[in-house]
């Protein structure tokens, strides 16, 4: 019993590194020897999964925010920094091909 406690314990320190499989042979290793049964084990492989993927997402959300705090502290500009300053960009050439114009119809 000690043992299925440990192997379950991985549950909560680590389930986002297990894949499916290693998963499922955990699972089905504990139904063999009788320490869960069938319908045990299937929750017990939904619940690891499930735990998995908030791992998961949780980690996720972590590196995002993190990369997030990176670049604000290093003053890199953003995607949308960037198609401001094209729109500036694009704005102050039309308004200046419209002035050259204005004035070559002038003479």
């Amino acid at each position: 019993m000690r043992e299925t406690i440990r192997k379950l314990g991985l549950m909560g320190i680590g389930a986002w590194a297990l894949t499916e499989e290693k998963v499922n042979e955990l699972v089905k290793e504990l139904v063999e020897k009788g320490e869960m049964s069938r319908e045990e084990g299937r929750m017990v492989f939904q619940e690891i999964i499930d735990e998995r993927q908030r791992q998961k997402e949780h980690i996720e959300a972590k590196i995002n925010e993190r990369v997030n705090q990176m670049i604000e502290q290093t003053n890199l500009a953003t995607k949308e920094d960037l198609k401001k300053l094209a729109s500036r960009v694009e704005k102050l050439e039309n308004a200046q091909k419209e002035e050259m114009e204005n004035e070559e119809n002038a003479w």
